[in-house]
Order: structure tokens, then C-alpha cells, then sequence
């Protein structure tokens, strides 16, 4: 009587054909780019949601769970808003310039939206707003609009993108770091992808 043996099943890496690491953060010219694309097709809550990701730095879990409250009072945008972060159980507060705070209203008063409501409310019926994997495909969408290789960005790519842009025009690393909302200096160091001793230098130089 032969035994058969049983065939050792290949977990495929979920990684395998992906390229990971660090997401590179967009251009100036990248951002225009992807901006007026959506401005142009009317895509109202993806311009809404581009535009938030870049102003509130906020990881993918507290972008896709806010709130139309926690931005908005009434029918009015407000100019700066904060958030607890899901992963830190910190608050982090940030700064929606002129046109994301038009993109959020346009988006809110044409979804019909409350206060208590789901800033970006799915469409399926598995999740009450849209998903962190959702906001990636959308993210992926974006970059491959414009003629970039999704592989090579992500959604931290919105997170890091206003960081960098700030570091690469002040210099002033805390300030980047209170603006990420990261409790350690390495952490914006790794987002900013500068050298720890020119970090702690410029840390010193800025120090109050």
C-alpha cells in the first residue's frame, strides 16, 4: 500500500513583486498634477481626501476615520483641527489651508453630510467609511494618473509628502516632528530620510 506524501503548500510572500521601504513623497509638480486631474473629472471626495491626506499628515487608519465634526463646525471648515491618533493615543493637530477647507466643504455639502457622520463614508456595506486598503487602491489611482509607478508609492507617500516639502524649506526638524505628531526624533528622522547626526545637529540649532 503506498503512502502518499502530502504536497508542502508554497505560502506566497505578501510582499513578493512589490517593491517596500520607504514611500518617496510627491513632487510640487506631482501634487498640481494629480490635483488639477481631479479637479477637471469633478471627482469631489477624492479631491476632498487628496487634499486632507496632504494637510493633516495623518496615518492611513485616522485619515479614513474622521469625522465630519472633527473638521467642521456647522457648515464651516475649520482652519485647524485635531486628532487623537489611533496608533500613539496622542493628539496631533494640524493646519487645512484655503482650498482643501473649499474641496472638504464641496465634498460634504454634495454627500449631504453630518456632523456625526463618517467624513468618507464607504460604499459597501462591510464598513461604515472607506477603508485603510481602499485608500491605498485610490492612492495607487492618483500616482498612476499622472504616470508614476504605484508600486513605488503608498499612502504614507501622503504623509510624508508637506513634512518634507517644510523640512526642505525651514531646516527645523522639531517642528516637522510636533507636525507628524511622532513622540521620538528617530521616527521623523526615517520619514525625512536625512542622517541621525545631521538630525541631532539641526535638533541643537533649533532647540528653545
Amino acid at each position: 500500500m503506498e503512502v502518499s506524501n502530502p504536497v508542502a503548500v508554497q505560502k506566497v510572500p505578501w510582499n513578493k513583486g512589490k517593491l517596500v521601504g520607504q514611500k518617496p513623497p510627491l513632487r510640487l509638480k506631482e501634487i498640481w498634477a494629480i490635483r488639477i486631474r481631479l479637479q477637471l473629472a469633478k471627482r469631489a471626495r477624492e479631491l476632498a481626501l487628496f487634499n486632507l491626506a496632504l494637510d493633516s499628515k495623518l496615518r492611513a487608519c485616522d485619515l479614513v476615520s474622521l469625522r465630519v465634526g472633527d473638521v467642521a463646525q456647522g457648515t464651516r471648515v475649520s482652519a485647524r483641527a485635531m486628532v487623537l491618533q489611533r496608533k500613539t493615543q496622542r493628539p496631533v493637530q494640524f493646519e487645512l489651508t484655503e482650498q482643501t477647507r473649499d474641496a472638504v466643504a464641496a465634498w460634504i455639502a454634495m454627500a449631504q453630510l453630518r456632523s456625526g457622520d463618517y467624513l468618507f463614508p464607504s460604499r459597501t456595506r462591510h464598513s461604515l467609511h472607506i477603508s485603510t486598503r481602499q485608500y491605498a487602491r485610490i492612492v495607487d489611482q492618483w500616482v498612476s494618473s499622472i504616470g508614476l509607478d504605484c508600486t513605488a508609492y503608498g499612502t504614507h507617500t501622503m504623509r510624508r509628502t508637506k513634512p518634507t516639502l517644510i523640512y526642505r524649506r525651514t531646516k527645523n526638524l522639531r517642528a516637522v516632528q510636533l507636525l507628524l505628531g511622532h513622540t521620538k526624533l528617530e521616527s521623523t528622522v526615517r520619514y525625512l530620510g536625512i542622517e541621525v547626526d545631521d538630525a541631532l545637529e539641526i535638533a541643537e540649532q533649533t532647540e528653545i
